[in-house]
């Protein structure tokens, strides 16, 4: 595995074999798609094969499930029985309270909460998840997609983003990540991890591996400067 101090995550995986393929490349985390309006979907017998396969190949690779504002019921046929997510990212409108709910009912996944930036404003809104959840996800706001759009925030919004989060609160940054933009990215802000999806496709939920593997080592390299 590529050591790294700045996590990555692959979203957006639709096969079993590339997965695993981009866990042997060094990536923390790998996710997989359950909004059905994504062209980048996975149906539950993949999903469930793809995070079996993960867990036993590589078993300390987090596996993601993205959904959007999923009722209880449906939440906990998905966490139960084989091929299950270690981590659930929420997607959709769910509120401070309703992650905590969550977090109460199933603590044994991991839930991460992403939001979509518009403006500089959207970002008074992550303190109210401080204990809410495990993580934050920061993507860009986007009229007709929930992520995977492939925009880019506005690094100085997220250098002032910095000095607001609690410094026990974990946060990853999606939209447009990829390894040309690493070095001017990582020299201005210090994420968590860092969450790329479009940027290294061929097709939605097709990666290019060679993208993959340039973005694994743009991140090691800026690890040592």
């Amino acid at each position: 595995m590529t050591d790294c101090s700045v996590a990555v995550k692959i979203c957006g995986l639709t096969s079993p074999e590339q997965a695993k393929a981009v866990a042997a490349l060094g990536a923390q985390a790998i996710g997989v798609i359950g909004v059905e309006a994504s062209p980048r979907f996975v149906a539950e017998a993949q999903r469930r094969q793809l995070f079996t396969d993960l867990e036993i190949n590589h078993p300390d690779v987090e596996r993601v499930w993205v959904v959007a504002d999923l009722r209880d019921d449906q939440l906990e046929a998905a966490l139960g029985g084989t091929g299950c997510p270690s981590v659930v990212q929420l997607h959709g409108d769910e509120s401070p309270q309703r992650c905590r709910d969550l977090r109460q009912r199933f603590p044994h996944t991991r839930w991460w909460k992403a939001l979509r930036v518009k403006t500089p404003n959207d970002l008074d809104t992550l303190q109210g998840y401080d204990g809410s959840v495990d993580a934050l996800l920061l993507d860009a706001w986007s009229a007709d997609q929930l992520g995977g759009t492939g925009h880019r925030l506005d690094l100085s919004w997220l250098q002032a983003l910095e000095q607001q989060l609690p410094r026990a609160m974990p946060w990853w940054l999606a939209g447009g990540i990829s390894g040309e933009w690493v070095p001017e990215l990582l020299a201005e802000v210090k994420p968590f991890g860092l969450d790329a999806s479009s940027r290294l496709e061929v097709a939605p939920g097709v990666k290019d591996l060679a993208k993959v593997k340039e973005l694994m080592n743009a991140v090691a390299t800026s690890r040592h400067r």
